[in-house]
């Protein structure tokens, strides 16, 4: 069985991101990440940054940045710099984009677009020249100019960070499997799906000529601890329906599904309102049942939670960032829920490492 890192959800809201970061090493997490989304919440770099000074062990990262918002030396600076601050504890965790793309009244970047996103960004996180995108410079009439982009303020005895794609679909799943160091499932938790999503990463890498082993698997999990399983979905609703709305964004649903939750998808797609996202009691988390949040998340008795999430580590899983209770519910019960899954879940899971 692979180790297995618990990782933790949260922002860099100002004066509550760095408590966040502190609470979760103080509580047994090894790593946060900070949700990129500019118009909801604070800026998730600054966030990272003054975490790193705040903790000692953590691992931070993004949760996740996208390929609009800023250009690729700009993103990969930033995040050295969450790396060098750290003594090289940074993740730099990338999407599509969502809900920070969607209040700019934009859509998820296309396929061909994050390819070239992620391989420029890996390529300034090497230190490597970058080909420039643009000549515009040239009508300034300069002695000289640079020929290429490099992050010329790299230190090389910091370690190049790790660059982790969230992946739904199969299309992003294989771009992240070739041009990711490490990549996290956002498919639910269904053994089925996970397997699937590793199934299809694996062959990516092969078809690649690299080792199917070679890189490193995680999954987002909504996961909620309370004795009542009705109660811990209702805790984690606004979450659950924000991340299985990845599985049919575009329209079209990724993975296998069973035929009741083929239509659950379909009734999400169509109810998601932006303006409600990650919110219980919205109109997209009205349209989902008990039995789908059994499937596609983990909600019941702390014993439960320790029994799902295990048998995700049985398939190879070697990271789970857990969303819990979400905006919209009740405060009490889920810090309530919270305790419990610190208390109980957290410790139960670190038991597989020694």
């Amino acid at each position: 069985m692979s180790p297995v890192e618990m990782w933790t959800l949260g922002s860099g809201t100002p004066r509550a991101g760095t408590a966040f970061a502190e609470r979760a090493e103080a509580r047994g997490w090894d790593g946060a990440l900070m949700v990129d989304s500019q118009n909801l919440v604070g800026d998730c770099f600054i966030g990272l940054a003054l975490a790193a000074k705040a903790t000692s062990k953590l691992q931070l990262g993004t949760g996740v940045t996208n390929p609009w918002t800023r250009h690729p030396a700009v993103t990969a600076s930033a995040i050295a710099t969450v790396q060098a601050e750290s003594d090289g504890r940074a993740v730099l965790g990338i999407g599509r984009g969502d809900s920070a793309l969607a209040h700019l009244g934009l859509s998820p970047a296309p396929v061909p677009t994050f390819r070239r996103f992620l391989e420029h960004v890996q390529g300034y996180l090497r230190g490597d020249d970058v080909a420039l995108d643009s000549s515009d410079i040239d009508r300034l009439g300069l002695a000289g100019q640079p020929a290429t982009s490099r992050l010329q303020w790299l230190r090389p005895t910091v370690p190049k960070v790790p660059v982790d794609v969230a992946a739904t679909g199969p299309k992003v799943i294989a771009l992240g499997a070739v041009l990711g160091d490490r990549i996290t499932f956002a498919v639910g938790a269904k053994p089925e799906r996970v397997a699937w999503a590793m199934d299809t990463a694996r062959a990516a890498r092969q078809a690649a000529g690299l080792d199917p082993d070679g890189i490193s698997f995680g999954v987002y999990v909504n996961c909620v601890a309370h004795d009542d399983p009705e109660v811990a979905y209702r805790l984690g609703e606004g979450g659950l329906a924000s991340f299985a709305r990845f599985s049919v964004m575009q329209g079209q649903i990724n993975g296998p599904v069973s035929d009741s939750e083929r239509g659950v998808l379909s009734r999400l797609h169509d109810a998601y309102d932006m303006n409600a996202h990650t919110q219980g009691g919205s109109p997209q988390a009205a349209v989902l049942t008990s039995d789908f949040a059994d499937g596609f998340g983990v909600f019941g008795p702390a014993e439960h939670c320790v029994s799902r999430l295990r048998s995700l580590v049985d398939l190879g899983i070697e990271r789970i960032v857990v969303i819990g209770g979400g905006a919209g519910a009740d405060r009490a019960e889920a810090s309530k829920a919270n305790q419990r899954f610190v208390a109980e879940v957290l410790p139960a899971m670190h038991e597989l490492n020694r």
